[in-house]
């Protein structure tokens, strides 16, 4: 087994494929054309959006994401040797500080933020 996808689910596709594309770098791979999902280049695993109607269509029990409400359990990390770049180019994308860039005890760099959606996005220097 491996994992094959992660998807955010959200009240604007569009909105969070463009945010991804402006504060992560990140390349937009598909977009539907009904506007209901989306896909990004992020290397094995997909990193998809999918409409909040579609997620409440596939499961009775939905939480939606909502930005300013506290975050759900769950975080997105993206990796780069350039974290505190990537940081800085989050924050001017619009994304909301959560914890500024700092080395952890086991020796790898990271920061938080939350995305266009109130999602928590972890940015991480490689480990190894």
């Amino acid at each position: 087994m491996q994992l094959g996808y992660v998807i955010v689910y959200t009240s604007a596709v569009e909105a969070s494929v463009a945010f991804y594309e402006a504060a992560f770098g990140l390349t937009r791979r598909f977009v539907h054309e009904s506007g209901q999902y989306a896909e990004m280049e992020t290397g094995s695993t997909v990193l998809a959006f999918a409409d909040d109607e579609l997620g409440q269509s596939n499961v009775s029990a939905y939480r939606k994401n909502v930005r300013g409400q506290e975050p759900a359990g769950i975080e997105l990390v993206l990796v780069t040797p350039a974290l505190r770049d990537a940081y800085e180019r989050a924050i001017g994308a619009g994304a909301t500080s959560v914890a500024a860039p700092q080395t952890k005890p086991w020796g790898q760099d990271v920061a938080y933020v939350l995305d266009n959606n109130g999602v928590l996005v972890e940015l991480a220097t490689p480990m190894g």
